[in-house]
């Protein structure tokens, strides 16, 4: 049985377990999808060494930026945005090969478009300045929309601290999109503190935290009117982008 997984901390209620496991049982195939929890990312050649049974890794917080040290090949969104999320695993003559590839540009960017398509002109703020935040930042480019990280420690041109967000700033960036952990199971009340009194209903919210459902965050944004999207859409796109990399065997030949 072939096995795949997710590695990360604080594991317990993610989505990709059952995603994984109902579409192999539906599908008749004969893997598992399982979690593993890694103290430290010291942990990870160990993992592979003994597990061969595993064919591909999801990789989530806090080590999506620290596996470029450990493959051997890296697609290029990975190499611009220096975020991991989706390794493949080629094992042969006794020897393995680790792939590195980036699948969240492709879930994000298939969901904002859907939401762009009669918007012009338009600026974000990316809340955060970990590796979802530079998957973001690889589609907004793409894209050609403007934008800027906000962030406690800001220590680049593109930095914006959170008591630098006035009106001015909320009504210039209608595109505010949540990229930390905050408002995630369990911490369900909390959310990235901005002033929402000034979102308005041009304004569109996207948080990708997808549990809860609805978080903070979204629900003040619909206080307010906004159009808002949560993570599940673009978690759902990206394992299937996940799923296409592992069952085609990328040859890194």
């Amino acid at each position: 049985m072939d096995i795949y997984g997710l590695i990360g901390k604080n594991l317990e209620h993610s989505f990709s377990p059952d995603y994984f496991n109902k579409k192999f049982r539906r599908l008749k195939i004969d893997a598992e999808y399982k979690i593993f929890e890694l103290d430290t990312i010291e942990e990870f050649p160990n993992l592979i060494a003994t597990n061969p049974e595993i064919k591909g890794l999801n990789v989530t917080i806090p080590y999506k930026r620290a596996m470029w040290q450990f493959v051997n090949f890296i697609d290029e969104p990975v190499n611009i945005t220096g975020s991991t999320n989706t390794i493949n695993i080629i094992r042969k003559n006794n020897e393995v090969y680790l792939c590195a590839y980036n699948t969240d540009v492709i879930g994000f960017e298939k969901t904002i478009k859907k939401i762009l398509k009669k918007r012009k002109n338009i600026n974000a703020l990316i809340i955060g300045t970990g590796g979802s935040a530079n998957s973001v930042a690889y589609v907004l480019r793409k894209l050609g929309i403007n934008f800027s990280f906000v962030t406690r420690y800001p220590s680049k041109l593109m930095h914006t601290h959170y008591s630098w967000i006035d009106k001015e700033k909320i009504m210039e960036n209608l595109l505010i999109i949540n990229t930390t952990p905050i408002g995630m199971y369990p911490n369900v009340n909390d959310y990235p503190e901005i002033p929402y009194e000034y979102i308005t209903a041009d304004h569109i919210m996207y948080d990708l935290v997808y549990n809860p459902i609805e978080t903070m965050f979204i629900k003040n944004g619909k206080k307010q009117a906004a159009t808002c999207i949560n993570g599940i859409q673009m978690l759902e796109i990206q394992a299937e982008a996940s799923w296409d990399i592992w069952s085609k065997r990328v040859n890194t030949n």
